[in-house]
């Protein structure tokens, strides 16, 4: 049995620009029904490889594949099977919401049959109903966004591709597009840009990070931080004993250990104090810590798991490559 090809497959693609290298030897693939993020600084190369995937920008080498058909080669096919939400989302001012959908659908080649209950729905989808007669260019920007996403799944593409889909919108109009997003899973493959990183948390399965043309990191947000920190911490409250305190953590888990505490430099048995401790194990520890320093006569005030987030993975990641960069970098030699 044949297996299926990934709704996005790159292979070792490069993109250069009279000498400048924008993308520079990526690979990674986008399973079916998948929602990805695709981060990375200014200058990354993320548009550009994105427009490559659209089939709007020739790639200098390597390969891309929509829905196994390759996009150099077969670019009109390729484009049949994609909803495209550029950054800057361009409309036409001068035409209403469903007359702007009708005449977007015709151009996809949606049958006059099937054009009108398909408008109807992405209208319900991204809550559009209230507006379909409003001229666009007197809708606000949230609205704008959603007619975009609208055009974008209106033919119901296999693969969605979406740049700063959420640039410039309120909290309120954030929601909505993330709810919009999150309502594809599944249905179709959604490939994301942006530089809302809570954003991406939220709504996307796995995350990939590029930095100077490659890929610096790929996985579930979950998945990049036990790869980048590779521990899990603590921030804890308590008062006891030092000694029976350590023999306590000890006998939870052999490789905590207290990274960080504010108090003063040696407290009473009765004075608490604030620790912040390190462990190697993912798994969730708190309810097991608590456990056995009460046991061990120690009274805890508090207790909380600390998270690195997105931001902080995405800054780690990238500072790490241009470090490496750097280090490869060759050094001048002093002139004699």
């Amino acid at each position: 049995m044949s297996v299926p090809p990934p709704a996005i497959e790159v292979s070792r693609l490069v993109k250069t620009y009279g000498g400048t290298t924008a993308v520079n030897d990526i690979s990674f693939t986008v399973a079916k029904g998948e929602i990805v993020g695709f981060l990375g600084p200014n200058g990354a190369g993320k548009s550009t490889t994105m427009r490559i995937l659209t089939g709007y920008l020739p790639a200098t080498s390597g390969s891309v594949h929509l829905c196994g058909l390759p996009v150099a080669t077969r670019p009109d096919e390729v484009k049949r099977r994609i909803g495209y939400l550029p950054e800057n989302n361009p409309l036409p001012e001068d035409m209403r919401v469903s007359e702007y959908l009708y005449f977007r659908g015709r151009l996809k080649e949606v049958s006059r049959r099937q054009l009108g209950p398909r408008i109807d729905e992405v209208l319900e989808i991204c809550d559009l109903k209230r507006v379909r007669h409003r001229i666009i260019g007197q809708l606000s920007k949230g609205y704008r966004q959603r007619v975009g996403i609208a055009e974008a799944i209106l033919a119901e593409p296999p693969v969605i591709i979406m740049d700063e889909p959420t640039i410039g919108l309120d909290p309120h109009q954030i929601l909505i597009v993330r709810d919009l997003i999150a309502g594809l899973r599944g249905r179709m493959t959604v490939i994301i840009s942006s530089h809302i990183l809570p954003e991406i948390e939220v709504t996307c399965d796995r995350v990939l990070i590029i930095n100077q043309g490659r890929v610096v990191a790929q996985g579930t947000p979950a998945e990049l931080r036990r790869e980048i920190f590779g521990q899990s911490s603590y921030v804890l409250e308590v008062a006891g004993d030092p000694d029976a305190l350590a023999a306590a953590l000890a006998a939870v888990d052999p490789t905590l250990r207290t990274a960080a505490a504010d108090a003063a430099a040696n407290p009473g048995p009765e004075e608490f104090r604030r620790l912040r401790l390190t462990t190697a194990r993912t798994d969730e520890l708190g309810d097991g810590i608590v456990a056995a320093l009460s046991a061990a006569g120690c009274r805890v005030r508090a207790i909380g798991r600390e998270h690195p987030s997105l931001e902080d993975v995405f800054l780690t990641a990238t500072r790490r490559s241009w470090d490496a960069v750097q280090a490869a970098a060759p050094r001048p030699t002093a002139a004699r």
